[in-house]
């Protein structure tokens, strides 16, 4: 479309650059047969006063001159108009094109015109293109997360059927392994679930106002075990202020605080630390979850809340993870209108960011 629109503007160019030679020349030839024709006049009746033989040229010169810009601008609105009803997509007909123009330079504004809309359509393609590596990616990645639960699944089930049923040894433990990846499927649907009813605002929020220090104190009670595995303390920044409340969707925002303590547990060295830490920037409360885990390469950062994204694919699936944690946080978070970010140092730690507005 755009090579079209390009070809169309160069043959409309070449036309128009043709046409005004040819009225040129004719007004050239029209305006040298006028002054002589004034001359001679004036040489018959006035008696070669220059003068006046000066002031006639100059009035043909004028007259010659709107004539011909009259002519010129009646000629490219004509040539024209077709090109603007393609890129406009408007029904403009020769004089209604001269009236919503007005004082502009018509060729001009008709080539800004195009280089708009060249500019934008190669912007659209290359995002298009970008979100067609972003579809390709996502449904391997859907593929990829689906495929290893469900072959489990089959894997453990046809052992049980094949006689394995009956070993004491091994049928407990095979529905248990089997229970777990069905679990893992029912994880990963429930969060691409909740990613597509937040994206298309099915998902409602049900703002209330709540003490943030109690909702965190909560969170780190839920991940006590987990934390504890790893010997990694979660503790709070010095000197918060306790009592600073946010109003918010509180079971989504529980769900933001989990995800991300989590990775910092999950991504985290033994014996390390998670702290947390909050402070008001009126009309909001920044909120930032701080590790000394083992950090995420630069490369990684600006792709780290898509969907199935992970810096360490085969770390994540031991962990159990689905991939969508980050995802569903950016989503949560921007449906409060707010925003989250994220900084990393490897072997230094991560922080992630995030705000609310305050209660």
């Amino acid at each position: 479309m755009i090579k079209n629109s390009l070809h169309f503007y160069q043959k409309i160019s070449k036309m128009i650059h043709t046409s005004s030679k040819k009225i040129s020349l004719a007004i050239a030839l029209i305006s040298v047969f006028l002054i002589v024709l004034f001359a001679v006049v004036t040489i018959v009746f006035f008696d070669y006063k220059w003068i006046i033989i000066t002031s006639e040229i100059f009035v043909v010169f004028i007259i010659v001159f709107v004539i011909s810009n009259k002519l010129i601008s009646n000629l490219l609105v004509s040539k024209v108009a077709h090109l603007y009803n393609a890129i406009l997509n408007k029904d403009l007909n020769a004089t209604n094109l001269s009236e919503n123009l007005k004082d502009k330079e018509l060729l001009y504004d008709t080539k800004e015109l195009v280089n708009d809309l060249n500019d934008n359509q190669l912007k659209e393609i290359s995002d298009l293109k970008k979100l067609e590596i972003y579809r390709r990616e996502f449904i391997g990645n859907v593929s990829h997360e689906l495929k290893t639960p469900i072959f489990n699944i089959q894997g453990y089930i046809l052992t049980l059927l094949e006689g394995g049923l009956e070993d004491s040894t091994i049928n407990l433990k095979y529905l248990e392994r089997t229970e777990k990846s069905i679990n893992r499927l029912i994880t990963i649907v429930d969060d691409l679930e909740a990613i597509s009813r937040l994206e298309s605002g099915e998902l409602k929020l049900e703002y209330e106002r709540f003490n943030l220090y109690q909702l965190i104190s909560d969170v780190f009670e839920s991940l006590e075990i987990a934390s504890s595995q790893k010997k990694i303390k979660l503790q709070f920044e010095k000197y918060l202020d306790k009592s600073t409340s946010v109003y918010a969707d509180k079971k989504r925002i529980t769900q933001v605080l989990t995800n991300l303590i989590s990775n910092s547990i999950f991504y985290g060295i033994n014996d390390g630390f998670t702290i947390i830490n909050f402070f008001v920037i009126h009309p909001q409360v920044m909120i930032e979850v701080s590790d000394n885990g083992i950090g995420i390469e630069e490369k990684h950062l600006n792709r780290i809340f898509d969907r199935f994204y992970r810096v360490d694919k085969s770390r994540s699936r031991e962990q159990g993870g689905t991939g969508l944690g980050l995802s569903i946080v950016k989503h949560i978070i921007e449906a409060h209108n707010q925003s989250v970010s994220v900084r990393s140092k490897v072997s230094e730690g991560t922080s992630f960011t995030f705000t609310l507005q305050k209660a």
